[in-house]
């Protein structure tokens, strides 16, 4: 294994990124109040267009202008009110984050969707999808990447005493590589995209951001070699879609940080949320199954939800969260 510095102090654990609800001043107070050790910028989808994964990491976009047609987000002519609304919604969450946290001094994680989940998802002008054309995709990409760079600076200027941490979601990206994501009519699919042109693409995002950078994927098949080469410092996934450990075991032993989704984003059919033996138990159990020293789990490791929580109650949601801290801390004192 490489020698690495990991990003996050030992028994961290943290939150996905979305939430339910549509207040964002008590969303960021649940966050701080239980994932003390990594807390991130809550999304809040249930607010409405804009608040979504893709509008809201469209509005991040530079120079490449976004609209809402028919319900689906498409690149547009010029700025509007669609984008204005995301953007607005963005600054209000950085102020509320900058009044919360303005004396916190640690990690704090942003989200944004990657750039392979927005060209599966925007589209062009003229119809389809992003990802049919290449030369879209590499232009959306260093858009996104500029906008990238921007964002954390933001979120830097706002929380002097912090270090930032980006999440790049990339639900799309398994697909995007095997060329599964559907076109409009649903008779066909879109051609793969080749996996170094997805890792060079990925790794301009990641070294444009400027600081470090974990992927989340919680779709089955997650490329994992392709992200640890791109340059992600960690990969988030859901640890009940990975059937093949040998790669996960790999990408470990190389140096990738593992944000392990033990907790299910939606309550079990009892609907009460796991506890936080039930959660340290099932990472130590994985851990254990890949050979390596349980004095590494604590520091490589950060427990999670398997996604994100907006479609929870929030009873669950905040249960949830702080079954994943006290987890953490569970594993960091073993």
């Amino acid at each position: 294994m490489s020698d690495q510095l990991w990003h996050w102090p030992a028994g961290a654990a943290t939150g996905i990124g979305s939430l339910p609800g549509t207040d964002i001043a008590e969303a960021q107070r649940i966050v701080l109040g239980e994932l003390p050790a990594l807390p991130h910028l809550p999304e809040l989808p249930a607010r409405g267009p804009g608040a979504d994964l893709i509008g809201r990491s469209a509005g991040l976009l530079v120079e490449l202008p976004v609209e809402l047609y028919a319900a689906r987000w498409r690149i547009a002519p010029r700025p509007g009110k669609d984008l204005r609304r995301a953007r607005d919604l963005m600054e209000r969450d950085l102020d509320q984050l900058a009044e919360q946290a303005e004396e916190y001094a640690g990690p704090v994680k942003v989200q944004a969707g990657g750039p392979f989940t927005l060209a599966a998802s925007l589209e062009l002008p003229i119809g389809g999808r992003m990802i049919r054309d290449p030369g879209a995709v590499r232009d959306l990409a260093g858009s996104l990447a500029e906008g990238l760079r921007g964002h954390v600076e933001a979120v830097a200027r706002r929380l002097p005493r912090a270090w930032v941490l980006l999440q790049l979601d990339e639900p799309s990206l398994p697909a995007v590589l095997a060329g599964r994501v559907p076109t409009e009519s649903g008779f066909g699919t879109y051609r793969s995209v080749e996996a170094e042109v997805a890792r060079a693409l990925l790794r301009d995002v990641i070294e444009a951001a400027g600081v470090p950078t974990l992927v989340h994927c919680c779709a089955p098949d997650v490329p994992l070699e392709l992200i640890r080469s791109a340059g992600a410092a960690g990969v988030a996934l859901d640890l009940a879609l990975v059937t093949d450990l040998d790669p996960l075991g790999e990408a470990i032993d190389a140096g990738l940080g593992l944000l392990a989704g033990a907790a299910p984003a939606l309550p079990p059919s009892g609907g009460r949320a796991p506890s936080s033996a039930q959660l340290a138990d099932r990472v130590r159990k994985v851990w254990d199954q890949l050979g390596f020293p349980r004095r590494r789990l604590p520091e490589q490791v950060v427990v999670t939800p398997a996604c994100g929580l907006a479609g929870a109650t929030p009873a669950y949601a905040r249960a949830v969260l702080a079954a994943c801290r006290d987890a953490g801390r569970r594993l960091a004192e073993e």
